[in-house]
Order: C-alpha cells, then sequence, then structure tokens
C-alpha cells in the first residue's frame, strides 16, 4: 500500500462516502474509526443518507479496509467487523477503535492509536505514541471538513476545503520500548 486514508464518523453518507473514494488513489488502503453507516441513528430525513448504498459498494470495493464499528453503528446491518482493531502499516502498529469507549489501559508502547467519535479532529503524541482523531467530513464539530493520511514518514491531518496539511507528525520510531 502507498499510504492509508483515514476517517471516521460518514454516519451513512454517500456524499462523503464518493468523496472518500475519489481520494483513494490505486494502491491506498481506508481506515475508518467507526460509524461508517450510522444505522443505530439514522437520518431518515436526508436524501444523502444511503447507508445500504455504501454496504453494497463495499462488496466490490477493491482497496484494504480497516473499518471498527461506532456507536451508532449496528453490527447486524454489516457483520464480520470488531469494536476494536490492530494491525500493522509501514513497520507501524495501529490501534483502531472508535473512541465511544475509553481506554483502559495503552494496547501497546509504541504506534498509532486512530479514534474518531468526537467529530473533532486531533493529532498529537505522548511519548512513542502517535494519537490521531481525523475529525469528520460529514458533521465535524470543531468547523474543520478534515481526513488523515499515513504515509511511509508521516501523519498529516488535511482539511478538505483548503487542501491544506493543518498538522503534520513524524512516524514514531517503533524499536524505542
Amino acid at each position: 500500500m502507498a499510504k492509508l486514508l483515514v476517517t471516521a464518523d460518514v454516519h451513512g453518507s454517500y456524499g462523503t462516502w464518493l468523496t472518500l473514494k475519489s481520494l483513494l488513489g490505486p494502491d491506498d488502503g481506508l481506515v475508518v474509526a467507526g460509524d461508517l453507516f450510522g444505522t443505530r441513528f439514522p437520518h431518515h430525513g436526508s436524501p444523502d443518507y444511503q447507508p445500504d448504498r455504501i454496504r453494497k459498494e463495499l462488496a466490490d470495493f477493491n482497496h484494504p479496509l480497516y473499518f471498527v464499528y461506532g456507536n451508532c453503528d449496528k453490527p447486524a446491518f454489516s457483520p464480520g467487523y470488531e469494536e476494536n482493531l490492530t494491525f500493522q502499516f509501514m513497520e507501524q502498529t495501529i490501534y483502531l477503535h472508535h473512541g465511544h469507549r475509553q481506554l483502559k489501559q495503552l494496547p501497546f508502547c509504541s504506534g498509532i492509536i486512530i479514534q474518531g467519535h468526537t467529530h473533532v479532529s486531533m493529532l498529537d503524541h505522548e511519548d512513542n505514541i502517535l494519537f490521531l482523531n481525523p475529525g469528520s467530513l460529514n458533521v465535524p464539530r470543531d468547523g474543520l471538513f478534515t481526513y488523515a493520511t499515513i504515509n511511509d514518514i508521516e501523519i498529516s491531518l488535511i482539511n478538505i476545503k483548503t487542501k491544506e496539511r493543518i498538522k503534520r507528525l513524524p512516524l514514531v520510531n517503533t524499536t524505542a520500548c
């Protein structure tokens, strides 16, 4: 994979789903930190709310997908995923969860923790752990329509409207534990 595109809190917005697909390069993976479908508290009044269409398109999705359920996703709607996921990318250990449940302890001493839920973008580090919340391209609570990318050297938080990198951090040394 060339890079990971990271998002959260899509909440069944088909327009947001199309935007995400347009941002993916042919060798990129997609990370969704929960609430892709938003089927627990649906937005029936909006014509953009199309979780069924997103689910159908996932069947033919030609990119690696790392997705965890959020508090607004019904697992029965799209079975086969988990609430937490740990995976490797570019020699980094990545722990993915939605963030609506507090971590009792950090799952490792070096790597990346990705969460959503707040609809507020954040990129920070403490010791050898990078903390990322990509915010939301659908309903941001900080006024910034954001997503993130992870490549072999850094994590970038990007404002989709201005294409500006709001913040970037180099990847951590995974052998420093």
